[in-house]
């Protein structure tokens, strides 16, 4: 078959499959549009989640006649006006747009030049006699079906662009028989119009339609209390309530913007809103350095919100290797991904032991009915005072009350074994145990109120953290076994664990292959040394069938130090005296990293006096 060319109008359908694959995706090229042509408001109207209609329209500069019939020509733009890609300042560039919509929808477009307006920012060749040069102030309108052109006509409407969007794909069916169901559609419109209104603030922004759960927003001040009323529209209050404020810069790149704690996290990475120089993006670099950021503090498979601002030169990172302009390209990506992973590191740790905030459900869990007092709960453990070191363990006796003796400063003076807090009456963060429930949860009390601390998810993570600094300090001290343990495995597990050899060395465990499905442990952490060898050899195994391949190194050997944390923390179940639960609740205080454990689950919870106020009906 000989070569030849093909049809515009094909060639336009092409065009389109790859720029607007579904009706969210019109949405977000023409509300980048009014954006770009300087709108303080835009109003976005969907039916049947877009693929019936779609309306935006706008108060921006305005298109004139002949704008209008450049506008739906490929590749005719206003955006570059000095023809070069390496420095792209707008939202749009490649004037692809229009004529991709027209090409597989009826498209209407109706314009009116704003009095006074300066050159148009919706799609018109630079250098051409535009908007820049006419006095036109009446509004037109053109046509284009399925690729079809009808000529420029005058029209009502105020100044601004209306752009409608009618039976979108009818002219390729293909294509829409692969859209989704009218809900699913909305549900993705509404979250580009959620990602587009957090990247602009200053703009007003409404959203109506079927299926949609609308807004309607108010332009912005352009500073933190500005941003924080948007977020808290479109995110909700919760987040804001969980959420730390960064901001943070290194060779002329910034970050700014808010970050959830590593205890509120979601099933879904839904929820996480980067922007590039204003510019919602969905790239693996900063993708990646994010779940870095978070590596440590939230298990597997939960992911963190955050809305966050990278500024840089435009000419140090390429928008244009995307079709929809989803991903971007740094000229130095180790400098972006530094910086983005040190400034949430930074944010995270300068919010001590804070843990998420969701107090409605909280006091739901602790209410009481009124024929149940706290006092008669089962499993609460009475320690009246606390005993001398030298003495024995007090007995533990269930269910008694819980006795929280007078307030922090009578407690304190009766500990006859504490002179040092008898002098002082300063309470540390955590406060001072209490009591110990279901041999499970420590009772400490502060100055605002209750703590409840889940004493193996704080030693897990305590523990944790220890051998990660044994092994920054020079190395993980081994405890070398009298009789090595032999343990039989299965054929995968056991060639885990060999491959891994060297890099379980590096962390204490010594184990070397012997023969057929068998691996010998010959050496173990010496903090594991009290552990049963071949069940530390088994679970590490299981732990090294979690690597997908694309973790690095420092995140393998953080997966395996976990595992090795796990099993040496103190287990639910395990009685303490109160000297120990005090030791622990100091060494939390000292460990940043202690207000959530391993698993990205909070190992405190605190209560302060409204809260048990309200527990009890006085609020």
């Amino acid at each position: 078959m000989p070569v030849r060319r093909l049809d515009p109008v094909l060639i336009d359908q092409i065009a389109a499959g790859e720029v607007i694959e579904r009706p969210a995706a019109a949405v977000k090229e023409l509300v980048e549009n009014a954006i770009d042509a300087g709108a303080r408001r835009i109003d976005v109207v969907v039916e049947k989640g877009g693929r019936r209609l779609i309306r935006v329209s706008d108060d921006g500069s305005g298109m004139g006649p002949e704008d209008l019939a450049l506008a739906i020509e490929r590749h005719a733009t206003s955006k570059l006006p000095e023809g070069r890609l390496d420095s792209i300042r707008t939202l749009g560039f490649r004037g692809e747009a229009l004529p991709s919509i027209g090409a597989v929808a009826r498209l209407t477009i109706t314009s009116r030049l704003q009095a006074a307006s300066g050159p148009s920012l919706h799609a018109i060749p630079a250098g051409s006699s535009g908007a820049s040069g006419q006095a036109e102030t009446s509004a037109h309108r053109i046509r284009v079906d399925a690729g079809r052109v009808e000529p420029v006509r005058p029209a009502a409407l105020a100044p601004g662009t209306r752009v409608e969007v009618e039976d979108l794909f009818h002219a390729t069916p293909a294509r829409l028989k692969f859209l989704k169901g009218d809900r699913a559609e909305a549900m993705a419109v509404s979250q580009v119009m959620r990602r587009l209104a957090l990247a602009r603030p200053d703009r007003a922004f409404s959203l109506s339609g079927d299926h949609i759960a609308g807004f309607d927003l108010a332009a912005e001040t352009a500073d933190k209390a500005g941003l924080s009323r948007r977020v808290e529209a479109l995110i909700g209050g919760e987040f804001m309530e969980n959420a730390t404020w960064l901001e943070a810069s290194r060779d002329e790149i910034g970050i700014s913007g808010l970050v959830t704690l590593p205890t509120y996290h979601r099933a879904t990475a839904e929820a996480q809103y980067i922007f590039v120089n204003g510019r919602p993006v969905r790239d693996r670099l900063l993708i990646g350095a994010l779940r870095a950021a978070y590596a440590d503090t939230i298990v597997s498979g939960r992911h963190p919100s955050v809305v966050l601002f990278l500024t840089l030169d435009p000419e140090r990172v390429d928008v244009n290797v995307h079709p929809g302009k989803l991903e971007v390209r740094f000229r130095d990506g180790e400098s972006v991904r530094g910086l983005f992973v040190r400034a949430i590191r930074d944010a995270l740790a300068g919010e001590g032991h804070r843990t998420a905030s969701r107090p409605s459900v909280l006091l739901e869990r602790f209410r009481v009915n009124g024929h149940a007092p706290i006092s008669a709960l089962p499993g609460l453990a009475w320690r009246p005072q606390a005993p001398s070191p030298l003495s024995p363990p007090q007995p533990v006796e269930a269910p008694l009350p819980v006795w929280l003796r007078g307030g922090m400063a009578e407690a304190q003076q009766g500990f006859e074994a504490r002179p040092d807090e008898r002098e002082t009456l300063a309470i540390p963060p955590l406060g001072f145990a209490r009591a110990q429930i279901s041999e499970t949860y420590i009772l400490a009390e502060n100055a605002e109120g209750l703590v409840i601390i889940d004493q193996h998810a704080a030693h897990e993570r305590l523990v944790y953290e220890r051998l990660k600094r044994a092994r920054a300090g020079g190395g993980i001290m081994r405890q070398m076994l009298l009789i090595p343990a032999v343990v039989t495995l299965d054929p995968a597990a056991r060639d885990r664990l060999v491959a891994a050899a060297d890099l379980l060395e590096s962390l204490g465990l010594v184990i070397e292959g012997f023969g057929g499905d068998a691996v010998l442990v010959r050496e173990v952490p010496a903090a594991l040394a009290h552990l049963d060898p071949v069940k530390l050899a088994r679970e590490t195994a299981d732990t090294l069938a979690e690597w997908g391949g694309s973790e690095s190194f420092e995140a393998r050997i953080d997966l395996v130090l976990k595992t090795f944390a796990c099993h040496h923390s103190i287990r639910a179940g395990r009685k303490l005296r109160l000297e120990e639960m005090d030791a622990l609740l100091r060494e939390m205080e000292a460990s940043p990293a202690s207000a959530q454990c391993n698993h990205g689950r909070p190992t405190s919870v605190r209560l302060s006096a409204v809260d048990l106020a309200k527990l009890f009906g006085r609020r």
